[in-house]
């Protein structure tokens, strides 16, 4: 199991002292918004740019906007390792996913709630990882929402016969019980924001998770 910390929840008066917190993480989640796919505006390339300068952790960016190809070089060369898009908002996935693989990064596509795995069965061959999401994104300290689960579930079947290299990952509403719950169902990454950076202790909650 992968544990990311999202520093969505995080100490953005202090990023660099908050991240140290959980500096045994192998990889921290960074939430892009862009305040019209979703109702929240949060960080740019420079933060990323930022944060790749003081740590080596595998920068997992997940581009909530609308248009993600016009910045996902720009979060590239700042130091992103992997960029996740929302099926969503493009019109050719397939062609996205092309673009991002040629900038050199690994590649995830994500889903709202409201989205069937179905939407994404045909590029699931294509990408590194897939992201459900367990909340309507845009917002952390959310409840998780149970129908994620039965999503994990289908895709880890998938998984099996389409790509059994694929990640499965899960975020919102991730606590020891949730977090458990998806690791049954077959994920394979917890992206954990208030869980982790709102504990005096994140690394026993990391190791909760793990």
């Amino acid at each position: 199991m992968i544990i990311a910390p999202s520093i969505l929840s995080a100490d953005f008066g202090n990023l660099e002292a908050s991240i140290d917190r959980v500096h045994n993480a192998k990889w921290l989640h960074v939430d892009v918004m862009d305040g019209h796919f979703v109702p929240n505006l949060t960080i740019g390339p420079v933060v990323v740019k930022g944060i790749r300068q003081y740590t080596k952790q595998v920068l997992d960016t997940h581009l909530m906007i609308t248009d993600p190809m016009k910045y996902a070089k720009a979060f590239v060369e700042a130091g992103s390792d992997r960029i996740t898009f929302h099926v969503e908002t493009v019109d050719d996935p397939k062609y996205v996913i092309d673009m991002l693989h040629e900038l050199g990064v690994a590649v995830g596509i994500s889903i709202k709630p409201g989205t069937k795995v179905k939407t994404i069965k045909e590029y699931l061959p294509f990408v590194d990882q897939v992201l459900v999401m367990s909340v309507e994104p845009g917002f952390g300290g959310q409840e998780f929402m149970p129908g994620a689960l039965s999503k994990i579930r289908e895709l880890a079947m998938l998984k099996k016969t389409i790509n059994p290299n694929l990640l499965i990952a899960v975020d919102g509403g991730i606590n020891e019980k949730t977090g458990k719950e998806c690791k049954e169902a077959g994920a394979d990454v917890l992206i954990a924001g208030s869980y982790i950076f709102k504990s005096e202790k994140p690394s026993e909650r990391m190791a909760t998770l793990q």
